[in-house]
């Protein structure tokens, strides 16, 4: 479904990735696992085109989209999660999402309230006074109101409370169930493992390990090399 290849990016002219390839295949959960300013974030707007690769190439479903406007991707069926949330602050919940719907998709407001039910008993509330859990929540349902295949979430889990992170880790499954293949970038390493099928080791802007969950449970150098596990 995603495939990157060899991609550099550079923020003016400080070369930030240096040849990042990886894939996502149909119903998968990938992790890009790494610790803070490993490119864990730049991967993922070079992908969303916030910030396009000056070499390499981003296909999708087939379709090369380097480069592409985000609303083109959001068009296509690519939904971005972003790390620092970015919610509507002085909109309603209800109207968060409403601001986004595709009304010819599969989501709607009723369904993305099943999944995140408390989100529904605070729909009227303005988003700007959420609690960090709340607003993560939040963004996660604006991007389901387009109906993604293919959602890109960028540390979900970051300074949120345990008990909020289970929750969280609970309704991404359901995502998965529901279809919804998944490229999740997170430097918690443990809540990562619980979620994923495969992993990317990202460090300095370079892959450093690519396989599944149990070879990168055997792996202890590259833990704690890079995951400091």
């Amino acid at each position: 479904m995603l495939d990157v290849k060899g991609i550099h990016t550079y923020y003016g002219l400080s070369h930030i990735l240096f040849d990042v390839s990886l894939t996502v295949s149909k119903g998968e959960v990938v992790g890009l696992l790494g610790r803070n300013g490993a490119g864990k974030s730049t991967t993922m707007r070079s992908i969303m085109g916030l910030t396009p690769p000056k070499e390499g190439s981003i296909s999708f479903n087939g379709d090369n989209i380097t480069g592409q406007k985000p609303y083109l991707l959001f068009r296509k069926g690519i939904g971005y999660v972003p790390d620092d949330r970015r919610v509507f602050a002085d909109l309603s919940v209800d109207d968060n999402l409403e601001i986004v719907h595709n009304r010819k998709t599969d989501w709607n407001k009723e369904r993305v309230y099943e999944l995140f039910p408390a989100l529904s008993e605070i729909k009227t509330r303005r988003a700007g006074n959420l609690s960090g859990g709340e607003q993560q929540m939040l963004t996660i349902a604006r991007a389901l109101m387009g109906s993604p295949e293919l959602l890109l979430l960028d540390e979900p889990t970051e300074g949120l409370a345990p008990l909020i992170v289970r929750d969280l880790e609970e309704q991404i499954l359901k995502l998965k169930d529901a279809g919804i293949s998944i490229l999740l970038s997170e430097q918690n390493v443990r809540s990562a493992l619980k979620m994923i099928s495969r992993a990317y080791v990202i460090d300095n802007g370079s892959i450093r390990f690519a396989g599944t969950v149990s070879e990168l449970e055997a792996n202890d150098e590259v833990k704690k090399k890079y995951l400091m596990v």
